[in-house]
């Protein structure tokens, strides 16, 4: 036995190694990350045990994972070996702890892995009995059988690192539940956000289409069934997007939704016809109030007034430049009523035509009536993308 092993087992003895095993048991309770569980066993358990060396070893899997030691010389800090290959791994597998007076008389121990060490003798305890998560190893550079009082001192630091490892996990849950519980509450305050911002915008909507409605009506009869027909429109549009939580709507869908199932294209008189295009929420709304506009309008002085009359809708995708010479896809649509009665340019611009003529200006594109006498045409071009119709 080397001096410097006999004042360790003295220390040990000396200085009340079971009052230095409470101050680790307290030290570990108050650990929250693995990493504060490692250091308390690296730092107690040789005064603990009065010991050469200790090592604290993690099962990874079907290996025992070496992750730190103290000792006075080097022994396999940051090594893996298979759990049949190593005494750790035989007291994990048997759930016991392993006492071995002399290293090279127990066919447990690869002999070859600890010629290169100090150790001749250890005593090796599982971390946890039940479902062991690890184990710490105690090592001598002497042979001999430590005492029942050692190594009842060594497995209550095992069993203390082992609640304190499970607390950690549960410490670890209850965080990621609370910042998930954080998360959630922040998605809600943005969903709320955002609802708040939708409302707004709604209610301005609502506010410019009762006003101008109001302007342009010659009766109060008048101003109730156009504001209607346009609150409806509205209405329309946004069932549409709520189905989608606020997402993409395909144009044809749209157009489907307001205008046909919407009950305003007459049976059998509207030809649909384009490329699958998705539209953001503003975009859709914008054109959903647009094609309502346009439908009550046919209705009352256009194509779908008279039997004979129909309205080809057709719409396209293509690039086109920006200022900046960047490009950027847009979207081109053209409303063109045939067979109806013949039209001319009105007298003067109501509602529904500076509404058409607007509705792309918030958009970022442009919009045109045009009255030829076969039927009238409205043309609407608008950029897709987050710097036009988002």
């Amino acid at each position: 036995m080397t001096s410097s092993s006999m004042e360790l087992i003295a220390r040990a003895d000396r200085t009340g190694s079971w009052q230095f095993l409470l101050d680790a048991i307290e030290r570990l309770s108050l650990g929250r990350r693995m990493e504060d569980v490692v250091q308390v066993v690296r730092d107690h358990a040789r005064i603990v045990a009065g010991a050469d060396g200790v090592c604290f070893v993690l099962r990874e899997g079907d290996r025992c994972h070496y992750v730190e030691e103290n000792a006075i010389g080097p022994l396999w800090k940051g090594r893996k070996f298979p759990m049949s290959a190593c005494i750790s791994g035989w007291a994990m597998l048997n759930r016991a702890t392993a006492v071995v007076p002399d290293i090279y008389a127990d066919p447990r121990i690869p002999h070859d892995a600890y010629r290169p060490t100090f150790v001749q003798s250890l005593v090796m305890v599982p971390v946890r009995r039940q479902d062991p998560l690890g184990a710490i190893g105690i090592y001598w550079s002497f042979r001999h059988t430590p005492d029942e009082d050692r190594i009842l001192r060594i497995e209550s630091l095992a069993r203390a690192t082992a609640t304190a490892l499970e607390n950690v996990g549960l410490y670890a849950s209850l965080q990621a539940e609370l910042d998930h519980a954080r998360e959630q509450a922040a998605q809600m305050q943005r969903l709320v956000n955002e609802i708040n911002h939708r409302v707004k915008n709604t209610l301005a909507v609502v506010q410019g289409i009762c006003m101008h409605s109001l302007r342009g009506a010659q009766s109060l009869e008048g101003f109730a069934e156009s504001f209607t027909g346009r609150i409806l429109g509205l209405s329309r549009v946004h069932d549409l997007l709520n189905e989608r939580t606020w997402g993409g709507v395909e144009l044809r869908e749209l157009v489907e939704h307001v205008v046909e199932n919407g009950g305003t294209a007459a049976a059998g008189r509207l030809q649909a016809d384009g490329a699958a295009v998705s539209l953001p929420p503003k975009a859709a709304i914008a054109l959903a109030m647009a094609l309502q506009e346009l439908a009550a309008n046919a209705h009352a002085h256009g194509a779908w007034s008279v039997p004979d009359g129909k309205v080809q809708l057709t719409w396209r995708t293509g690039p086109a430049a920006k200022p900046d010479g960047a490009a950027s896809e847009r979207l081109e649509l053209l409303w063109r009523e045939q067979d109806g009665p013949q039209v001319r340019a009105p007298a003067r611009r109501g509602f529904g035509t500076r509404l058409l003529s607007g509705l792309a200006d918030q958009l970022g594109g442009e919009a045109a009536l045009d009255y030829p006498a076969e039927g009238l045409r409205y043309r609407f071009s608008i950029p897709l993308g987050a710097s036009g119709a988002d």
